[in-house]
């Protein structure tokens, strides 16, 4: 079944209600919502070049037309490929030319550098909101396509520990198996309740997207088009029944910030993308009330491997209120998951090891890259490469990861991939990257570097070629890094050096 059938059946069953707001105000119902991805569809099957299950690619931050656009494609029996907004349009460039998109959608103002950046293979560049994009609608409502359950719908960029990106392929069936596992089991929707978009809809919170529609809610793009903790405390204060996605690194601020708030409006925050310490989770309870939930899962099996439930989080009373509070939670009904040791046999209760899932939400593999796909999902499980222990309960308590992902506000940053770019420069004989605990972002990025480099030079670098958020926040010019008898980087004993000479306990991964 396709995922826009979703849509369809709520243009038809509720036409009125409102679907999609921008803030607090509602700029469109299910009828028009619907009309206009119909509308869209036919656009997209009309261009050029352009042919049924082609990958059509979204490089914006949040706003109203996200959400036409996607269920547009859906409608049209194409895939989607969202793009972080945050990435460098060297990176997205270079997404684009890896999904063979044929039809990108960009916001205003990236236009021309990823005009000038585009590959061949793509064969439509088209800016939101321009005259250009309201051609796409002028014509007739299209027909439903027609998807297979493991049709592709939506390629999820997740990046690896080699430094470039891989591509999850995420069918209609992995979708729908979220959404159910979404409403199931960590925030059961009814019509009318709203999901407000304040963290990027290319990754988690576009994901819930579907959920929303399915039960007739309404999803909310903030005003800003990203966070600001204000404009989000005002949202919880005029609309009953609010729900939104965060990073911990935003429920921090959201706790941090002056502004009253009316709690009885929030149905539930979910944090997801990294850990919160407990003592973090606490502030919050005692600032907003019992209405926050946590998820664990990756671009591989988005948002589903475990929840920590509200119920669970709001259980004071419990004797094990503390050790909960500090774990992921147990294995959402939409998938199994279980500890694996070094042959994948599954260890015992409270022994530490990978942490497996297999169910219809995890994704079919990774797009191009056979070899990924099968050390990845090795033996029917998805091998996530975090490292963990179950309770007797059923509890998962993430232990460390086993890949050097830095997670900063709630993103991965991945230190090969700024390692070759900081090795790119003549000045750098060896670099490696590390992350050290912060306060406020989870985890800063660290480079420590030997070579005759200037500091300034490499966060120019940097600034160039990727993302302002995977830079370093600051450069160490060392003689020499620490190195085994193979001659590879200890990082290990360099994160503890930096724990150190930062005069922080437990940094890094």
């Amino acid at each position: 079944m396709n995922l826009a059938a979703w849509l369809q059946r709520a243009g038809r069953a509720r036409p009125e209600s409102p679907a999609i707001a921008v803030g607090t105000r509602a700029v469109a119902t299910y009828s028009g919502f619907a009309l206009r991805a119909a509308r869209l569809a036919d656009g997209l099957r009309g261009l050029p070049g352009v042919a049924a299950g082609d990958r059509v690619a979204i490089f914006s931050k949040n706003c109203t037309e996200y959400l036409e656009i996607l269920y547009g494609i859906w409608w049209a029996g194409l895939a989607a490929v969202p793009i972080n907004a945050k990435l460098h349009a060297a990176e997205a460039a270079w997404i684009l030319e890896h999904s063979a998109a044929s039809v990108a959608f960009v916001g205003a103002g990236v236009e021309a550098e990823m005009g000038a950046r585009a590959p061949e293979t793509l064969r439509h560049l088209v800016t939101i909101r321009s005259p250009a994009y309201e051609k796409l609608f002028s014509g007739d409502a299209a027909p439903l396509a027609h998807a297979e359950p493991d049709d592709l719908a939506w390629l999820f960029y997740t990046s690896g520990t080699t430094g470039r990106p891989k591509g999850a392929m995420l069918s209609h069936r992995n979708l729908f198996s979220a959404s159910y596992g979404y409403l199931t089991d960590v925030d059961p929707t009814n019509p009318g309740d709203t999901l407000l978009h304040a963290a990027p809809m290319s990754h988690g919170s576009g994901i819930y997207i579907m959920a929303h529609v399915g039960r007739f809610g309404v999803n909310a793009v903030a005003e800003s088009g990203g966070f600001e903790p204000v404009e989000v405390l005002s949202a919880f204060a005029e609309m009953p029944g609010i729900s939104m996605f965060a990073a911990p690194t935003m429920i921090k601020r959201l706790v941090d910030c002056p502004c009253e708030t009316v709690n009885d409006n929030i149905r539930t925050v979910i944090w997801g993308g990294a850990p919160m310490h407990v003592a973090d989770i606490r502030r919050a309870l005692d600032r907003f009330g019992p209405h926050f939930a946590q998820i664990y899962g990756q671009g591989e099996t988005p948002m589903t491997a475990t929840v920590l439930s509200r119920a669970d989080i709001a259980d004071r009373d419990h004797p094990r209120w503390l050790e909960r509070l500090g774990s992921a939670g147990i294995v959402n009904s939409a998938v199994e998951v279980r500890i694996g040791g070094e042959n994948d046999e599954t260890l015992p209760v409270g022994e530490t090891g990978e942490i497996l899932v297999r169910g219809d939400a995890v994704m079919l593999g990774y797009w191009n890259n056979p070899q990924a796909t099968t050390e990845t999902l090795r033996g029917g499980w998805l091998h996530t490469g975090d490292v963990g222990a179950v309770d007797e309960e059923g509890y998962v308590t993430l232990k460390d990861r086993s890949k050097d992902v830095i997670i900063s506000g709630g993103s991965n940053i991945y230190p090969r991939e700024v390692e070759e770019v900081l090795l790119s420069h003549p000045g750098v004989r060896e670099v490696s990257v590390i992350g050290r605990r912060d306060p406020e972002w989870g985890e800063v990025v660290i480079a420590y570097y030997s070579g005759g480099a200037e500091p300034g030079e490499l966060d120019e670098l940097c600034l160039g070629r990727i993302a302002r958020f995977k830079r370093p926040k600051d450069y160490i010019r060392v003689d020499s890094l620490p190195k085994n008898n193979y001659g590879k980087i200890l990082k290990t004993e360099l994160r503890e050096a930096d724990e150190k000479r930062a005069g922080k306990p437990g940094s890094g991964c």
